[in-house]
């Protein structure tokens, strides 16, 4: 290789990521198409002779070579929340009113509230990607998956032209982390099926769907070949760069234009909630007109220190709403009522209707939640119902045509017994769910097992609902301890099930008693405690046998731990006071699961423990500090064993005060707390330092 081949090669990776630039994102082409091709050949002939001139931000790389055999997980450095949904400007305003409480913005009951500026973004009906750079070169991107992980697929997105593979940017941080949304503009998706349609192969559903498996196609050039599109609309950048940083959400999107990402072109800076209001009024209609699909507008509070303020729930951003636009609704003829059996025995019942398109798929049943709803909707026998879709995803019904209604039509009833053992069926007062309580239904039994193996729990690989459907049937499993006792054998003599299958399985099962004590709880299945909520509580309690203590006998200490109230330490009391829970645990216990912390979880959480000296104490943030952000002054708290609220009251130990602190500040006043500024704050987290944090 010679310098003259390195040098040209990096004008011609320079020239090619210019003009790909210009056509993908500015749509505004400076290169004629032979002339793009001829330096394309020309830089890949160069790449051939001299495989050391290919780097990751060559155009070259668009196109991966050979098929993956598969897609490894990845944990994303910044978690990838949901957001919370408004329908209409109702639950729009009651959001606002939330966030200025948060804010402590609230204004007195005679005074309208306080104009927040916001940016509007229209909500792409896509698949969202977390893009990681380092020095400016793409290096991962990955699927959402669970918002703490995903899959990584590299090679797939590299093909998306919007989406560049060095920054534009003269000094680019050392890291830097996109988020924005992969879709399938409509007309392409038409091209798609017409071609899929002409080779006689199965049509996609819709566009948000043909994209999702898109990306986790194995072969790059079939990814390629649907010529996937990218809308930026979130960057993570380094505490410590130094270089330009936005200071609010509209900022956000002009950086990440200058930085060559392709950023929605109607977008808009918003200066109150009547403006937004006005924004999502006007694209019901004109949504309609573009070449992808949109169900709803994006609202974000424009401020970055204001987003920081106001913080997060554990799972949505509290300074950001989806306001969705109403589903398209169509009828259909109710055939049936079914009822669904879940795996706490909860019945849910389902209606069964004739297909009805909505939204791009192909309707057939709906949930009608439970028995409330049922009598609400007053369900008779052939009724004419209204079908949408919740979100544009889940089928619900909305009403009954009753003036269509079929004469002598019989009122629909949950039944009285449930239908997978025909015990009888009990709801408890105050609750609206209807529940089986036959521990050993085999529908409860079902879904404790998928949920068991499920991969947020015990991660057990080549188990389906399939299989647990024929162990369950032929009585070969009664309980999640069971799945331990089969072997081999056993398993290859199933339906569809070689001998190299069932050993797999039998494997998986085994690496499973490695997995750590909160997947192991999450895995029990005991209802309200999710995946976050058995990771805080298996921090305070490092094994089974201390947490059915705390929980039955020590409530207090259950609700104590950060993130977890009274309704989720009821239901771990009634889980650990049922005798057929504690016999699972024991035959768990027999069968080699410590239901304990592992090595790494005890590492971890003594890590944590390490400085908890403000164990028992709670904190109140109000307005803005000098130098840590609101979220940077939750996590030294909590890291040093204190709690953060966000209400004020007697019990409040100290209300920490910044810049433009509001009503909280002067209830403390009122209520005699004790009140630091940033100074005394970082004293009290660092008494043996004097001085403060950086």
């Amino acid at each position: 290789m010679t310098a003259a081949s390195a040098e040209r090669a990096r004008e011609l990776r320079n020239l090619l990521n210019t003009a790909a630039h210009a056509y993908y994102v500015l749509d505004a082409p400076v290169m004629e198409d032979p002339v793009y091709d001829r330096l394309y050949r020309e830089l890949l002939d160069l790449e051939a002779t001299n495989p050391s001139l290919v780097t990751a931000d060559s155009p070259s790389q668009r196109v991966g070579g050979t098929p993956a055999e598969g897609f490894s997980s990845v944990r994303h450095r910044i978690g990838l929340l949901s957001l919370d949904n408004a329908f209409n400007n109702e639950e729009l305003r009651a959001w606002y009113t939330r966030l200025l409480r948060v804010l402590d913005r609230e204004p007195p009951p005679d005074q309208p509230p306080p104009a927040l500026a916001m940016v509007g973004e229209l909500k792409i009906d896509g698949n969202a990607l977390a893009l990681s750079y380092e020095n400016g070169v793409l290096v991962q991107a990955a699927t959402r998956g669970d918002g703490e992980q995903g899959e990584e697929i590299t090679a797939n997105v590299r093909t998306i032209g919007s989406i560049p593979l060095r920054l534009q940017l003269e000094t680019p941080p050392a890291w830097l982390e996109v988020r924005g949304e992969a879709f399938i503009p409509d007309g392409i998706f038409a091209a798609i099926n017409t071609e899929r349609q002409q080779r006689g192969e199965a049509l996609f559903a819709n566009p948000r769907n043909a994209c999702a498996g898109t990306l986790r196609q194995l072969d790059p050039k079939v990814v390629s070949a649907r010529r996937l599109d990218f809308f930026a609309y979130t960057l993570h950048l380094p505490d410590d760069w130094e270089g330009p940083r936005p200071v609010s959400q509209w900022d956000s999107l002009h950086w990440l234009r200058d930085a060559g990402f392709k950023v929605n072109p109607n977008a808009e800076l918003l200066a109150d909630l009547g403006a937004v209001e006005a924004f999502f009024t006007s694209w019901d209609s004109g949504r309609r007109q573009l070449d992808y699909a949109t169900d709803g507008v994006v609202v974000k509070l424009n401020d970055l220190r204001l987003q920081d303020s106001a913080g997060f729930t554990q799972k949505a951003p509290r300074w950001a709403i989806a306001l969705k636009y109403p589903a398209e609704e169509a009828p259909s003829r109710l055939l049936r009522l079914a009822c669904q059996v879940g795996r706490t025995g909860v019945i849910t019942p389902v209606a069964e209707f004739e297909p009805v398109p909505l939204a791009g798929t192909s309707v057939s049943r709906a949930t009608l939640h439970n028995a409330d709803r049922l009598e609400e909707l007053d369900l008779h026998g052939g009724d004419t119902i209204v079908v949408r879709k919740a979100g544009e995803i889940i089928p619900e019904v909305v009403r009954v045509l009753p003036e269509l209604r079929p004469q002598n039509a019989q009122r629909l009833e949950l039944p009285h017994t449930c239908p997978e053992c025909g015990s009888e069926l009990v709801r408890e007062q105050g609750e609206a769910a209807t529940r089986c309580v036959n521990s050993s239904c085999p529908a409860i039994l079902r879904g404790a097992l998928r949920h068991w193996v499920s991969k947020g729990a015990l991660d057990v690989d080549g188990l389906g609902s399939k299989l647990i459907e024929q162990l369950v049937d032929r009585g070969l499993v009664q309980s999640i301890a069971d799945l331990y006792r089969l072997d081999a054998a056993l398993l290859g003599s199933l339906e569809r099930m070689g001998q190299k299958s069932a050993d797999n399985l039998i494997h998986a099962l085994e690496r499973s008693h490695n997995q750590g004590w909160a997947r192991q709880l999450y895995g029990l299945g005991i209802h309200h405690v999710g995946e976050v909520n058995a990771k805080a509580l298996c921090a305070s309690f490092p094994n089974a046998a201390a947490l059915q203590t705390a929980a039955c006998s020590a409530p207090d200490s259950i609700t104590a731990v950060f993130g977890i109230g009274a309704e989720i330490a009821q239901s771990l009391q009634q889980w650990f006071s049922n005798p057929a829970n504690l016999e699972l645990l024991d035959a768990l216990r027999s069968l080699g699961f410590s239901l304990a912390l592992n090595d790494e979880e005890r590492a971890r959480t003594e890590a944590s423990k390490a400085n908890r000296h403000l164990t028992g104490r709670s904190f109140v943030l109000t307005g803005t500090l000098p130098t840590l952000t609101r979220s940077q002054a939750k996590e030294l708290i909590e890291a040093a064993g204190g709690k953060v609220s966000g209400s004020v009251s007697k019990k409040t130990s100290y209300v920490v005060a910044g810049e433009e602190a509001g009503s909280k500040l002067e209830k403390a006043k009122t209520l005699g707390l004790s009140i630091l500024d940033e100074s005394a704050l970082q004293t009290l987290l660092n008494p043996a330092q004097s001085n403060p944090i950086s």
